[in-house]
């Protein structure tokens, strides 16, 4: 009887109390160590002129790659309820739609921006400016 009592007790110790989940260093370090290789890419991929839109694309995807990696690693949600993981990517799927519906409209406004306050385009309504 004290030998199943103490089985279970051991069983229940190497899962962190039942609390949290314990990651072997071997997981961590590769995480830190693809964290670092990604944050070098990110560095060079600033040296490389792709345009604007590219740039910016080539950004937002090795963050969203970090990121991922903090989150299931570094925050222990690889090992966490599949409930958790369906809050978080409904959460950053509604962050998306948000962003998305905003970015949507900024075709609206886009030629009001004054890009060269040197010279200004005409206001759209309202008086001409004087000379």
């Amino acid at each position: 009887m004290a030998s199943d009592t103490s089985s279970r007790h051991d069983k229940h110790d190497e899962h962190g109390h039942g609390i949290a989940h314990v990651a072997a260093i071997k997981v961590l370090l590769g995480t830190w160590i693809a964290l670092m290789i990604l944050t070098i890419i990110t560095v060079a991929a600033t040296k490389i002129d792709l345009g604007t839109n590219w740039n910016l694309a080539l950004a937002m995807a090795i963050a969203v790659i970090k990121a991922t990696l903090v989150v299931l690693f570094f925050m222990h949600l690889a090992y966490d309820k599949l409930f958790h993981t369906v809050l978080v990517v409904g959460g950053l799927l509604a962050a998306a739609l948000f962003v998305g519906f905003a970015l949507m409209d900024s075709g609206q406004y886009q030629h009001t921006v004054i890009w060269d306050t040197d010279r200004p385009p005409a206001a759209p309504i309202g008086p001409r400016p004087v000379p």
